[in-house]
C-alpha cells in the first residue's frame, strides 16, 4: 500500500542531484555514473508512477483522506511503515543496483570500442 514511497523519495533525491550536477552530467568523461544519472531518474519516476496507479486500481490508495486505506485502521502506521521498509526500500535498492551494473557494463563497452 505504501511501497512506492521509498522509490519516490529516492527519485526526488536523484532529481535534486541531477539538477545540481548538470555540468558534470553533460561530460561523459567525468563520471559515467553522473552521465547516466538521468536514466536512473527516469526509471525511478516511471516505477513510482506505475506503483501509484497499481495501488489506486487495487483500492489501496483513495482520493479521500487518509488516502492510504491502512491508515483508517488501528495500527495502520506500523503496517505502512513495515511495507515501506520491507518492500519499498529493497525494491529501490535492487533498481539502483541494476542501473549501476548497466552503467559499468556500458562504460566498459564504450572504453573497449575506442
Amino acid at each position: 500500500m505504501a511501497c512506492f514511497i521509498a522509490p519516490l523519495v529516492q527519485a526526488v533525491a536523484v532529481t535534486a542531484l541531477r539538477k545540481s550536477q548538470s555540468a558534470a552530467i553533460r561530460n561523459p568523461e567525468a563520471s559515467p555514473f553522473l552521465h547516466y544519472l538521468p536514466d536512473l531518474e527516469k526509471m525511478l519516476w516511471g516505477g513510482t508512477l506505475m506503483l501509484i496507479v497499481d495501488h489506486i486500481i487495487n483500492g489501496e490508495l483513495t482520493w479521500r483522506f487518509p488516502f492510504f486505506t491502512a491508515l483508517g485502521e488501528t495500527g495502520g502506521w506500523s503496517v505502512m511503515l513495515k511495507e515501506i521498509l520491507v518492500v519499498g526500500v529493497p525494491m529501490a535498492a535492487v533498481l539502483t543496483l541494476a542501473w549501476a551494473v548497466w552503467v559499468v557494463a556500458r562504460s566498459r563497452r564504450s572504453v573497449s570500442a575506442k
